[in-house]
């Protein structure tokens, strides 16, 4: 087994919660299936400004909520990107 290689992994799609921060993406690691991510979470700053990403952690009924909304285009994006096995 090789080690990672970071120029291998692709970010396909993301989407993002402005309310709460969470960002949620499809990726890919070289020819493998792409795969959905939940998180990182980036909060903004009081300047406007985006801070570190954090881990996503618990979810709170306004990210359920955020996710619930985007769920069927998020469906419809992996379902045209997932090869049939």
């Amino acid at each position: 087994m090789s080690a990672f290689d970071p120029s291998k992994d692709k970010v396909l799609k993301t989407w993002k919660c402005e309310q709460t921060g969470l960002i949620i993406s499809i990726n890919q690691y070289a020819e493998g299936q792409p795969k959905l991510q939940i998180g990182p979470r980036i909060f903004k700053r009081k300047d406007g400004t985006e801070g570190t990403p954090l881990k996503a952690g618990r979810l709170s009924i306004e990210d359920i909520t955020w996710f619930s909304e985007v769920l069927d285009e998020i469906m419809a994006e992996m379902s045209q990107l997932v090869k049939p096995e």
